[in-house]
């Protein structure tokens, strides 16, 4: 049952990796469950203060995702509309069956979303749709690094008891 355990884990560290660079999967929920297979083995040390830890810091960074491209927009100038844009086109985008919709939905949600606000000024539209995607980027760049830094986790944590399997 242990090596089960660390087995589905590992799987769980290896789709979170990918599921932090695609919104389709919940990338980071994903590793946080291969930490908890480690901290159900019964010969793998893991603090629950380590688990507990870490939980807190996905949901945050899993909240912290869907308000990230709206405050991007925000930033670069845009209005309720492109925010909520922002918002409609990142979940239409994951369901669109284009490729890389995850990436232009929120970039054209903004952009449409703007242009309801204003028609006329499309520069100010453009810029708070560039703002949704540095936005879309940036917490897609946080998710992967803390995915990986969970993954980092995991390996030490088998890799400290590494006598036990090998």
């Amino acid at each position: 049952m242990e090596y089960f355990l660390v087995i589905i884990g590992l799987c769980c560290m290896l789709v979170g990796i990918v599921g932090s660079l695609l919104p389709a999967l919940p990338g980071l929920p994903i590793s946080w469950l291969g930490l908890l297979c480690l901290y159900l083995s019964p010969n793998i040390e893991i603090n629950y203060w380590i688990l507990g830890g870490t939980f807190l810091l996905t949901v945050i960074i899993v909240l912290a995702d869907y308000i990230i491209p709206a405050q991007g927009t925000k930033q670069f100038g845009g209005t309720k509309y492109g925010i909520w844009g922002t918002n409609i086109g990142l979940v239409v985008g994951i369901f669109a069956p284009i490729p890389l919709g995850f990436i232009i939905g929120p970039f054209a949600g903004a952009f449409i979303g703007e242009l309801l606000y204003d028609k006329k000024d499309t520069k100010r539209a453009t810029k708070a749709a560039l703002g949704s995607f540095l936005g879309f980027i940036t917490g897609t760049f946080i998710k992967f690094v803390f995915a990986m830094a969970f993954f980092g986790l995991f390996i030490y944590l088998v890799s400290k008891n590494w006598q036990i399997y090998f």
